[in-house]
């Protein structure tokens, strides 16, 4: 495989409406212009935190953000804010680390944040957030129908319907966690 073929293909969108945190992604994964597979799982409860997260972008480098999450989680006895920050700086700032490509949608019961290996960790002013190749569609979509009666749930699934068909590498294969 040449490396300058580019892995494209994620939505994700996390949703904070009423007592409910939901975060959905899509299942397509794509090089190029080829669907890899259909059913991808992007989405991860840290049950023992009650934390949820999507990822954006390369699967084995999300998949270590998620256990170092999770490793700052249980040294800051579960304080999201803290175990984000300290994860953006080690990420930012570790030689290894820092050349991981992705993208972390994280929540729970009280917060929401986008982490980013630029060092970021936004906390977004509305209750939805959407990060991937679709995630500007899901997030219009989402943030309109937060005004109407659906569930958080039944927002997430909605939003990342609607960036399906518009995003070529979205599909509507959709995995959800929630808490």
């Amino acid at each position: 495989m040449s490396e300058n073929v580019i892995w494209h293909g994620t939505t994700i969108i996390l949703v904070r409406k009423k007592n409910e945190v939901v975060v959905a992604g899509d299942g397509q994964v794509s090089m190029g212009n080829t669907i890899i597979k259909s059913t991808a799982t992007k989405v991860r409860k840290i049950e023992k935190r009650n934390v949820i997260a999507g990822f954006a972008g390369s699967t084995a480098d999300a998949l270590t953000l998620f256990e170092r999450l999770e490793a700052k989680l249980e040294k800051h006895a579960g304080n999201l804010t803290r175990a984000a920050v300290e994860l953006a700086k080690d990420w930012r700032t570790d030689k290894y680390l820092r050349r991981l490509e992705a993208l972390m949608a994280v929540g729970d019961k009280e917060k929401s944040f986008i982490i980013s290996g630029t060092g970021d960790v936004l906390e977004p002013e509305g209750d939805v957030i959407g990060i991937g190749s679709g995630g500007n569609y899901a997030l219009a979509s989402a943030k309109v129908l937060m005004d109407t009666n659906l569930s958080a749930e039944e927002v997430a699934k909605k939003a990342i319907k609607v960036a399906s068909e518009i995003c070529v590498f979205t599909n509507d294969k959709i995995k959800i966690e929630k808490i």
